[in-house]
């Protein structure tokens, strides 16, 4: 399903994790390590790569992430990979919970 996605989807879906691992205010070396495993499945280029990369460093502008804007096709796609990446670090704090649940209610 992942190479069904545009290189916008990709990048979308992309910000959408790393907005994931900024919910509780720290990125942790697992949320890290699973979003460089990301990079290598969806296939990204190194100007793709280099862009996600800075968003585990400053969150993606919450203007850019709005789940109204996630192709009806691929809600399942982006919500199974939040919910991959919140339980990526072995704990899913409630900050994560939250988020997942608005990002559920917001994409059915």
């Amino acid at each position: 399903m992942l190479d069904k996605l545009s290189r916008q989807e990709r990048l979308q879906l992309m910000r959408f994790i790393c907005s994931f691992a900024w919910a509780d205010l720290q990125v942790r070396e697992q949320e890290r390590a699973f979003v460089r495993k990301m990079i290598l499945r969806l296939q990204l280029d190194e100007e793709e790569a280099k862009q996600v990369r800075s968003w585990l460093e400053v969150p993606p502008a919450a203007d850019d992430l709005d789940p109204m804007k996630i192709p009806r096709a691929h809600r399942q796609l982006f919500l199974a990979a939040a919910r991959e990446m919140i339980s990526s670090d072995g704990e899913i704090g409630e900050e994560e919970r939250e988020s997942l649940s608005l990002l559920e209610q917001l994409t059915r």
